[in-house]
């Protein structure tokens, strides 16, 4: 149960209870309930799209959007737009990589990267809100969030670029809680079918990470997290004859 409350309080700004005498160790053990976390963000997302799309598509989007980033703190988002200011001025030098990455000021590649990851998610948003065809698309955003943290256990286990939370992760993730939740993920997404193709986005960002930079940092797997995200979206309202025919 700490571990749990642990994950809850560092991947959310949701109430826990105050946990005291904390161990090193405690917090890379905690990513095992990432997941479950994930499904707790996307059963709050689910109910502010339902609650704003009662009145209007744009508002669901709205309230599902602002609820993401007041949720998660903005936290993936961070580690998104420190990523973008890194590779815009690395130019393939590692050094130079872990340079920018390391500075706290944002720059022109972050402050475009957070534009465009908002006005994504809140068009992807809103046009899940118009579509309610088999009322899966409140099923859907549950999983999404999920999904998205359990792809930070498999991209912990790449060779960390410098020392930090993700190294922790690295040393800690346990191999039976990554299959374990995705035994059960897969589950959950039959009955969204589109959203089998999650495990492809995670391994595809695993692969970028690994030949683009040759390993992992605590910012890429936030930044991770974000792009899987928008891009399960992109496939749920993409996907041939399921959504779109109701759009119009």
């Amino acid at each position: 149960m700490r571990g749990f409350i642990l994950a809850l309080q560092f991947l959310t700004r949701l109430p826990t209870p105050q946990l005291r005498h904390l161990a090193p160790a405690e917090m890379p053990r905690s990513a095992q309930w990432f997941p479950l976390v994930g499904l707790i963000i996307g059963a709050l997302l689910a109910g502010a799209l339902w609650l704003g799309s009662r009145v209007d598509p744009w508002l669901g989007a709205l309230l599902a959007l602002l609820g993401w980033v007041w949720v998660t703190g903005a936290l993936h988002l961070d580690g998104l737009a420190d990523m973008s200011d890194a590779m815009g001025a690395a130019h393939r030098e590692r050094e130079r990589f872990l340079a920018v990455l390391a500075d706290p000021h944002l720059g022109t590649y972050g402050v475009l990267s957070l534009v465009l990851q908002l006005i994504t998610k809140l068009v992807l948003l809103m046009l899940l809100a118009r579509n309610p065809q088999h009322g899966l698309q409140f099923w859907a955003l549950l999983l999404i969030p999920a999904w998205a943290r359990w792809g930070a256990l498999l991209w912990a286990r790449l060779p960390s670029l410098k020392p930090g939370l993700g190294a922790s992760l690295a040393d800690q993730v346990n191999g039976g809680a990554f299959w374990f939740w995705l035994v059960v993920l897969m589950l959950c997404s039959t009955i969204v079918p589109m959203l089998l193709v999650a495990p492809v986005l995670v391994w595809l960002w695993q692969q970028f990470l690994l030949r683009r930079l040759g390993g992992m940092t605590g910012d890429t797997l936030g930044a991770g997290v974000e792009l899987v995200e928008s891009a399960a979206l992109l496939v749920l309202v993409l996907w041939p004859g399921y959504w779109l025919p109701t759009l119009g």
